[in-house]
């Protein structure tokens, strides 16, 4: 009897816990969603009232009938889906070629201590200027904007990732080296694995770069 008295006010105080975690996950929802609904109505209010000039801002309103012309028309799918595709296909070859780089860095101290400084400039190095280099060298195209894509997104991942296969711990590789693994096994067993959170991390951020770059290319080439 003594067992079960003591079980249920822990169950009880669990329970309450898990109540309390959920009321503040709907609490964070509800804020995430007040702070929008707020923000759209300040600035449809701001262009009811010329606060500021809807013509270059524009306002939730003339968005809203846009998308539903676009909707009637068709046009908006359309739109959606050449944006999506470009945006996958830089994503995809950011991710895989920035990933190789980086293992390539990672495998050879030489290189990377030769490629730093040139990872360096050209991270900081503004993309959209390369924008009317890019249309003069590939043309205005579809493909214009995947390799605009691609230049914002990979110097990200590259850099990301090396420097989430440098953060593993050295105790670990060390242990693999004493008995004798190969580069290929260590990377394979120990690197890649330790990894994954990293990896995760810069597949996030390239997501985001990759859509910046394909809406950077579609202002400057766009046809669809």
């Amino acid at each position: 009897m003594s067992v079960n008295k003591q079980t249920k006010p822990d169950s009880q105080e669990h329970l309450a816990y898990l109540k309390k975690v959920k009321q503040k996950r709907i609490a964070v929802r509800i804020t995430q969603v007040a702070i929008l609904l707020i923000f759209l109505a300040l600035w449809e209010l701001a262009a009811q009232l010329k606060w500021i000039d809807a013509f270059i801002t524009s306002q939730p309103s003339r968005i809203w009938n846009t998308l539903v012309n676009l909707h009637d028309t068709g046009d908006l799918y359309m739109h959606v889906s050449v944006t999506l595709y470009e945006t996958v296909i830089g994503f995809t070859l950011g991710t895989l070629l920035g990933t190789t780089i980086a293992i390539i860095l990672w495998w050879s101290d030489f290189i990377s201590k030769v490629a730093d400084p040139y990872l360096v400039v050209l991270n900081s190095l503004p993309k959209v200027a390369l924008g009317p280099i890019i249309i003069v060298w590939i043309g205005a195209g579809t493909k214009a904007i995947i390799t605009m894509a691609l230049l914002v997104s990979i110097i990200v991942t590259v850099i990301g990732v090396l420097n989430g296969f440098l953060d593993v711990s050295p105790d670990k590789i060390k242990l693999l080296r004493t008995f004798g693994a190969s580069n290929i096994q260590v990377l394979t067993k120990v690197v890649l694995p330790a990894s994954i959170p990293t990896i995760i991390s810069a597949l996030k951020i390239n997501v985001g770069m990759s859509w910046v770059g394909v809406i950077v290319g579609e202002f400057l080439v766009s046809r669809a």
